[in-house]
């Protein structure tokens, strides 16, 4: 994980003041360094991608459900980018529709169910990860 380094200096300086009184001074500097190992990185990184593929699907989730026009850019490119990761799951559940006079809303529980399964994916690779720096700690 990460590791902190601090360096403390102590200097006793004596000397004469302005007024010609013997002095006594103690200085006093901390520097501190922080380096991050290969597996913080690794960590980080895999919770990094879960939190984008997450987003991606829960706003994929919220724009079924809510109806949005398709033809929008902005809700083309997140049904684009999120059908990827919902693919393996779409298949799960039928999905529940709800028209209405301009608009169709679709509840896709399988979307929730991707979340949660590329949760415990990243969980478990980070698991993977960190085991190996436990058994050198012990």
């Amino acid at each position: 994980m990460s590791d902190i380094q601090q360096t403390v200096t102590r200097k006793d300086v004596d000397g004469v003041d302005e007024a010609g009184r013997s002095a006594h001074q103690t200085v006093r500097e901390v520097h501190t360094r922080s380096s991050t190992d290969a597996q913080s990185t690794i960590v980080n990184i895999v919770w990094f991608i879960y939190a984008v593929v997450a987003v991606f699907l829960a706003l994929r989730f919220v724009l079924l459900a809510l109806g949005a026009n398709a033809a929008n850019g902005f809700v083309s490119f997140v049904y684009n980018v999120s059908r990827i990761f919902s693919a393996p799951f779409d298949s799960m559940f039928s999905a529940k529709s709800v028209e209405a006079v301009n608009t169709q809303s679709v509840i896709q529980p399988s979307v929730i169910v991707a979340i949660i399964v590329y949760a415990l994916i990243a969980w478990g690779i980070v698991k993977l990860v960190t085991i190996s720096s436990r058994k050198a700690n012990i």
